[in-house]
């Protein structure tokens, strides 16, 4: 059982190699949930996430002959690039096995640290599974992402940060994907202040923990599916799972288009660029998938590498189910005036117009008529429903998309 003074033994080694994170309140989240929301801003760390802590202290633990032969690591990017910094510092050789569809700016990331990429595998178990053969192959040390002591330990440093930052915290909200996280600050946080409480998030669609802790035992997920790629693992860690049945108070899930929504509104309000799996806390927060009202909370943002491709997805979505953003396509009389009178309506409903294509030709298109698709900045779903209303009193038949 690791104990306090393993975390405060990981912080030392750690300080001169990461960053003291900011611990910033918000007046916006607090006011949304009537709780005292406090961000722990890891998206901030070196790297871009939390993983550097316990990549970092695993590797500065192994002995002169393992660092010889080198590391290798499984991610889906952030455990990656904190393996992949960790071992460039010392002069380790370093071999990341990523999934295929591992966003593009997380394997560039780690590419630049000088580690040698192998992209294998649809997701994380699979990328797993091969690293371990490599590892079995040319006897190199495997530096898992979770299910590991000293990384266990690297990132439970968090908790220590957080108490001395905060130190009448009542809560604090991790993301849950592997369980090293949680399990990390769990316990670190509980050998600091026993009476805090400490609440992991994961998301629906990789729900892995809490199935397990349903069921009593470490559970292996048949699929898994979220925008939320850094936690979207199919099996906890076994260690990861004994440490979160004790130590974590309560797990929640959380769906994309709750994490997609805390992404935009952290972008927007905080200017923070946050990516999926550090979303969940927070919306787990403003989903009221938490219940509290008055307790000071420290929801922890776990990351923050996004690929460029994906934000813009995910702004655009979550513009729509925000109600600021609407799509319709419909199929009018091809003569003078049409668009006047669809623009007029839009203008004086105070709609931004963002794009109109007009097309004659297409499968569902007949002589006379014109398609028209237009896309709208709105201000929210009252004001899409009046504008689609008045649509319809004009005689327009539309489909929203």
């Amino acid at each position: 059982m690791l104990q306090l003074d393993d975390f405060q033994a990981a912080r030392q080694k750690l300080s001169d190699i990461i960053h003291l994170t900011p611990l910033e309140h918000s007046h916006t989240y607090s006011k949304m949930t009537h709780n005292d929301i406090y961000l722990k801003m890891e998206n901030l760390q070196r790297t871009g996430a939390f993983k550097i802590r316990g990549a970092t202290n695993k590797i500065l633990s192994l002995t002169e002959e393992e660092r010889k032969r080198g590391v290798i690591a499984a991610s889906a990017g952030n455990h990656a690039q904190g393996v992949a910094y960790a071992a460039s510092r010392l002069g380790i050789p370093c071999t990341i096995v990523m999934p295929e569809g591992a966003p593009l700016t997380k394997v560039e990331a780690t590419s630049s640290y000088g580690a040698k990429i192998v992209l294998h595998g649809a997701n994380y178990d699979a990328s797993y599974q091969y690293a371990l053969q490599l590892q079995q192959a040319n006897g190199m040390t495997f530096v898992h992402a979770f299910d590991d002591e000293a990384v266990i330990a690297g990132q439970g440093t968090i908790s220590l940060e957080i108490l001395e930052q905060l130190p009448d915290a009542d809560i604090i909200v991790t993301p849950i994907g592997g369980g090293g996280l949680a399990a990390g600050v769990a316990l670190a946080a509980k050998l600091v202040k026993p009476n805090i409480q400490v609440i992991g998030v994961e998301a629906e669609g990789a729900a892995n923990m809490l199935t397990s802790l349903k069921s009593g035992r470490v559970e292996t997920l048949d699929h898994v599916e979220t925008i939320a790629d850094g936690i979207q693992v199919k099996r906890p860690g076994d260690l990861p799972f004994e440490l979160v049945r004790k130590y974590v108070d309560q797990v929640v899930t959380v769906g994309d288009e709750q994490i997609m929504k805390a992404m935009l509104l952290l972008m927007e309000r905080s200017k923070l660029i946050v990516e999926g799996a550090g979303a969940v806390g927070l919306a787990a927060m403003l989903d009221s998938k938490i219940h509290c009202i008055g307790k000071k909370i420290v929801v922890l943002l776990s990351g923050g590498n996004v690929d460029v491709n994906l934000l813009s997805k995910i702004i655009e979505r979550g513009l729509v189910e925000a109600g600021r953003y609407l799509r319709l396509v419909t199929i009018v009389p091809d003569r003078p005036g049409i668009l006047l009178t669809m623009a007029k309506i839009f203008a004086e409903e105070k709609s931004n117009v963002i794009s109109i294509h007009h097309h004659r030709h297409g499968e569902r298109i007949v002589l006379g008529q014109a398609e028209v698709e237009i896309n709208l900045e709105t201000r929210d779903r009252s004001h899409i429903e009046r504008i689609l209303r008045r649509l319809s009193e004009e005689g327009f038949i539309y489909t929203v998309h």
